[in-house]
């Protein structure tokens, strides 16, 4: 750098606006030269605060300065009149980013205002007309339409238990029996060490209840950023004991990972016993039954009813992941295991809950093909790797409007055939592939013999 360039380079920062023109430190230093050349007082050494030049300035005026020292060699006026100039430029740049950061914050209190007035309506709705009549309105077409918006956070709770009823029958006192046997287990455990050593004393594999000791591994991966489920944090034991009591109810089951995003969204809107009814009539749907228990077959003929929904939808992104052979089990189990609560944020993932709660296993599904529709034009810029990874680890910031306007432009009919139609022709084909090979079985020659 040549040293006028330098110097122009220094002045820009150095140059002060007209008002504050006379202010300066270096004049005030000449002043004081001035008057010790002339003997006048010595005057007390005043502290210098400026002396270090890193530090906040309240202002870029701070640094500003007319002149440049006087040991170093006058600027022309050309030079000064362009310095002004982009410094007002660089003023004036500065205001349009802070009106324009200011209309953005006034729309979004504008929104906020809107949406939180929106939901003080729809919670009197909700508590004057719909939960007081609740199996003769839920299926109306104003309530459908009240769901779709979101559930008032308030009542939340209440209308996923009504939503996903009670066909187990639970009660609370049958959840604190399940609990007793829970904590039974976990100091069985702690006397014995580990679980390996229950098996080798005879504990049979398919008793899954060993998987007790496997909650308190995952439970600390659970919603990490809110701190509240972690070890000493306020909801820790109670996730514990809702997922140790279910592991002792369904020792079928057992613990799955996956399960403590699940019971840890219901715990965040019901009471403990609530939680734990809902949790284990929600496992015991047909859908989560057949992940939760890794039935390929059946997850097989869920992927194939998804691949044909996602094809009609979204022909030019389905045929790029066949030609990637990136198929729904790569990124569909994760969404389908913890119901998009591990993928999205939690209030984005508490109303795709609340179309769940309305339409059953296919708002799964749809909110799926929702994903893929919002996130197209990036997953066909990708390969397999990547858009792997993508649908593994989605935006932070998943905006709820622009997803919810993809779900509701994703059509679940194909050929005239809504979801369960197409589901259950599939089930139905598998049934007779299955019919088939044990018929050829039956009449294979090693059998006759």
């Amino acid at each position: 750098m040549t040293e006028p360039e330098l110097f122009s380079a220094l002045d820009l920062c150095l140059i002060p606006p007209p008002h504050s023109a006379g202010v300066s430190l270096y004049s005030s230093e000449r002043e004081t030269s001035d008057k010790l050349a002339h003997g006048g007082p010595s005057p007390h050494p005043q502290p210098m605060r400026r002396k270090n030049l890193e530090f906040e300035p309240l202002s870029t005026t701070a640094l500003i300065l007319e002149d440049r020292p006087p040991n170093l060699p006058a600027k022309s006026e050309e030079e000064s009149q362009r310095h002004r100039q982009e410094y007002s430029e660089m003023v004036a740049g500065a205001k349009r980013r802070e009106m324009k950061e200011a209309q953005k914050k006034k729309r979004q209190m504008k929104e906020r205002y809107r949406q939180e007035e929106n939901i003080a309506n729809s919670m009197v709705i909700w508590n004057t007309e719909i939960l007081p009549n609740w199996e003769s309105m839920r299926n109306t077409r104003r309530v459908r339409d009240l769901w779709w918006q979101g559930v008032p956070p308030s009542i939340r709770g209440k209308v996923w238990s009504l939503a996903i009823g009670n066909e187990l029958n639970i009660t609370p006192e049958l959840y604190t029996i399940f609990l007793s046997r829970a904590k039974e287990k976990w100091k069985s455990f702690s006397e014995t060490s580990s679980v390996n050593e229950n098996e080798e004393c005879g504990v049979s594999l398919a008793d899954r209840e060993s998987s007790l000791d496997l909650i308190k591994l995952d439970i600390s991966r659970t919603f990490p950023s809110l701190y509240i489920f972690q070890k000493g944090g306020p909801y820790h034991d109670l996730l514990h004991s809702v997922l140790g009591a279910y592991t002792c109810y369904r020792p079928d089951v057992g613990y799955v990972q996956g399960m403590s995003f699940i019971a840890a969204v219901l715990i965040l809107n019901l009471e403990e016993a609530d939680a734990f009814i809902a949790f284990a009539n929600l496992l015991n749907k047909p859908c989560q039954m057949a992940f939760f228990r890794v039935d390929h077959d059946l997850m097989l003929k869920y992927f194939a009813a998804f691949e044909v929904f996602f094809e009609e939808n979204l022909p030019k992104l389905f045929q790029h992941f066949q030609n990637n052979s990136l198929t729904p089990d790569f990124y569909l189990i994760d969404w389908i295991f913890t119901l998009y609560s591990k993928s999205l944020p939690l209030d984005v993932a508490c109303r795709v809950w609340d179309v769940f709660c309305r339409d059953g296993e296919e708002a799964l599904f749809r909110t799926g093909l929702g994903i893929l529709r919002l996130y197209q034009d990036v997953l066909l810029q990708m390969d397999f790797i990547h858009s792997a990874q993508f649908l593994s680890r989605l935006p932070e910031n998943t905006p709820a409007h622009a997803l919810f306007s993809c779900i509701a432009n994703t059509q679940m009919i194909s050929n005239n055939r809504r979801w369960n139609q197409v589901f259950s022709a599939l089930m139905k084909d598998g049934l007779k592939e299955t019919d088939k090979s044990s018929s050829s079985s039956n009449n294979s020659p090693a059998l006759r013999s």
